[in-house]
């Protein structure tokens, strides 16, 4: 078996977690990481010392010339190294959110999109058993046309005031709940019910971030009708854990999902997917795929394996590549200028 070398550029929570993840690809070699605190890279040379270890990307890229990459830097970061692999053919997973603004991330994409190479962006909910089964059932029309949909987007990260000094309350490193949190159900959102042609209404509050939104409300327009909202709060501390909660509602009925389940509400009965008139539940262990190595969620290490795969087998097709993460980056800058039309 021909081994795929890869190189993790930043060594944070996110870096960590796929280097536990990828690490258990039987077709993938973990060859080089590379981060900025002296810290984090100490403690790899003690304890992985089979690696190659560099404090700037280039290196990384110039020395041990991997395959691919798995970029875990602060999103102000992403477009010069994307740029930098691209320039040496090398394939691209770069986690979320994708660019610091639509411009890079149309480029990126661009570039991509006329190569051969492998790009993903971390979009891990595209990959959840839940919202699959849910996008299935829309898809087949069980709910017939969709007329309007919720999206929500919950959990207890900013529950004091900051000073302002950590990455989250800086919009350029990938802060703020529109970044950070909102990037999730924008791209969801993309894959549920597709690309939407504007949004109207945007209001941002800021609860305790000095720099940076907590909240976010907005409104999601298509050119066939649709519309939904959509609603991102980074401090509830009633949520324990992230949640997300997408509510759909059609002509021949409705579909609420979150994490740990979806239930579908009919006006008629479904024998072929044994959906009753009324509601039928369903909770997580009954929608769940189990995987061969759980961090996190299931979600996480699809993502990567599926990046893998991909490298290794050009039949393998992609489920969230630059080009879907340029169209979510997009809503985002539509979002930041249409709050900024709407300050009183």
């Amino acid at each position: 078996m021909v081994k795929i070398r890869i190189g993790i550029i930043g060594m944070g929570r996110m870096g960590i977690t796929h280097f536990s993840i990828i690490n258990t690809h039987q077709q993938a070699e973990i060859v080089s990481v590379a981060d900025t605190s002296k810290t984090t890279l100490d403690i790899l040379k003690k304890f992985i010392p089979s690696i190659q270890i560099f404090k700037d990307f280039h290196e990384l890229i110039d020395i041990s010339k991997p395959d691919a990459i798995i970029v875990c830097t602060p999103s102000n970061l992403h477009y010069p190294v994307i740029k930098y692999a691209f320039k040496n053919g090398v394939h691209v997973f770069c986690e979320k959110p994708f660019t610091a603004n639509k411009l890079e991330a149309q480029e990126l994409a661009n570039l991509y999109s006329n190569s051969s190479l492998v790009n993903q962006v971390g979009f891990a909910n595209r990959y959840s058993d839940v919202f699959n089964t849910a996008k299935s059932i829309m898809d087949q029309g069980v709910i017939g046309d969709i007329i309007r949909f919720k999206s929500e987007m919950f959990s207890c990260s900013i529950t004091k005031k900051t000073n302002g000094d950590g990455w989250r309350d800086k919009k350029e490193n990938g802060g703020g709940a529109v970044f950070e949190m909102a990037s999730h159900l924008i791209d969801l959102n993309n894959y549920l019910f597709g690309i939407s042609n504007g949004v109207t209404g945007t209001i941002l509050n800021s609860v305790y971030s000095k720099n940076v939104e907590d909240i976010v409300s907005t409104t999601l327009l298509y050119k066939n009708g649709l519309s939904g909202t959509m609603y991102v709060n980074w401090s509830d501390e009633s949520y324990r854990k992230p949640m997300i909660i997408i509510e759909a509602f059609g002509d021949k009925g409705k579909i609420i999902a979150d994490f740990y389940g979806y239930k579908v509400f009919l006006k008629e009965e479904n024998k072929e997917l044994k959906l009753r008139k009324g509601w039928s539940v369903f909770t997580l262990p009954n929608v769940n795929k189990p995987v061969p190595f759980y961090v996190r969620g299931n979600e996480f290490t699809r993502q990567l394996y599926h990046f893998v795969d991909m490298i290794g087998n050009k039949d393998v097709k992609s489920v969230c590549d630059f080009n879907d993460a340029s169209k979510t980056q997009v809503i985002i800058d539509d979002i930041f200028v249409d709050a900024e039309q709407n300050k009183i």
